[in-house]
């Protein structure tokens, strides 16, 4: 019944996608795309939860070996292999635990989901402390501003959207509402949970960038005290090779902003638009800028092996709050693009004094 009422609807808001205006026919069609994916994604999971589990007698031994033979003392491989374990268990128990939302009449209850979203990411981090041995420290948390806030955050690695998950959720007990790729459709919790809160998955292909916009202003509707709009305006994860590319891009365009951003070391050019849409959607919130260290070279699974066979990952996450007063409402190009060097800077230091 909850399927045929879905598809019944008038035009409506898809949950988790912005405000899309859509007929029956797309909502069929929406349905119809959704559940072919969850029907590969679900399964897959949970059998690779099984799989993990049943041949741990198999993979560590032979992980063990791979290492030894590459003289990487400290296990990478295996401790990859033995966080993907809990990975699988864990997104196996959230989908579970979703299922049985939707089946006793609570897919739409946000506190349920953000009560499960906190609880996913807190368990995905101990497992990142128990399996990889990263220690996480925070500086800054207890001085974020009242909400509505919209954070700005780095996007260095793999784990940047976990870590953000935990830090706005489990740590700061706020309510999320995430600016994600479309392409994070394929985590199973990401797609059944994260849509069923206000989030809004992004079409980073989409020809009509305006309607991606509003998509994003449309996430934003509503929002309180306790809520925070989470941003990573780099839109990738940044390494070298993006770098070069995105400056030589922007310095073809506007040769003044280019030159300025040729300062950036270790952060990707800010793109302005997702985050502009979010203070146009909130004029009155405050705003947060959240950096890290120690997640550098993570950005692909071979970087987080070679990470993990070098060092012990010690990562430190900055909160740095921005009143909105502070910030001007007609230049927010040429503020973020400041404010991203600032940051720039401040992980040169700190990767220099450590």
């Amino acid at each position: 019944m909850n399927f045929i009422r879905f598809v019944k609807r008038k035009p409506l808001e898809i949950k988790g996608s912005g405000a899309i205006r859509s007929t029956g026919e797309d909502n069929l069609r929406h349905v119809g795309a959704t559940f072919k994916r969850r029907m590969v994604t679900v399964p897959a999971v949970m059998v690779a939860a099984v799989l993990f589990t049943v041949f741990i007698p198999v993979w560590v031994p032979l992980s063990l070996v791979v290492d030894v033979m590459r003289r990487r003392i400290r296990v990478p491989t295996t401790r990859l292999l033995l966080f993907a374990t809990c990975w699988a268990w864990l997104e196996t128990v959230g989908v579970l635990v979703a299922a049985t939302l939707w089946l006793i009449g609570r897919s739409s209850s946000h506190e349920a989901h953000y009560a499960l979203q906190r609880w996913w990411a807190s368990r995905l981090i101990a497992s990142l402390r128990f399996a990889c041995g990263v220690r996480i420290s925070i500086s800054g948390l207890d001085a974020l501003p009242r909400g509505p806030i919209i954070a700005l955050c780095r996007h260095a690695s793999l784990a940047d959207s976990l870590v953000s998950a935990w830090l706005f959720g489990s740590m700061a007990a706020l309510r999320p509402r995430y600016v994600l790729k479309r392409e994070l459709s394929f985590d199973p919790c990401l797609d059944i949970v994260g849509r069923r809160i206000p989030n809004y998955f992004v079409d980073r292909s989409a020809s009509d960038t305006k309607a991606e916009l509003e998509g994003i202003r449309a996430m934003a509707e509503g929002m309180s005290d306790g809520d925070v709009a989470v941003i990573f305006p780099e839109g990738t994860r940044a390494n070298p090779v993006k770098r070069e590319r995105l400056l030589t891009k922007i310095e073809k365009r506007d040769s003044a902003r280019g030159s300025q951003l040729r300062k950036l070391r270790h952060l990707l050019p800010p793109k302005v638009a997702g985050a502009s849409a979010l203070f146009d959607a909130l004029p009155d919130a405050n705003v947060v800028v959240v950096w890290h260290v120690g997640f550098e070279g993570m950005d692909t699974f071979g970087g987080i092996i070679e990470q993990l066979s070098q060092r012990s990952v010690r990562a430190y996450i900055a909160v740095e709050p921005h009143m909105r007063q502070d910030v001007p409402d007609t230049q927010v190009g040429p503020w973020l693009d400041a404010v991203w060097l600032d940051v720039d800077a401040k992980v040169h230091n700190f990767l220099g004094r450590n």
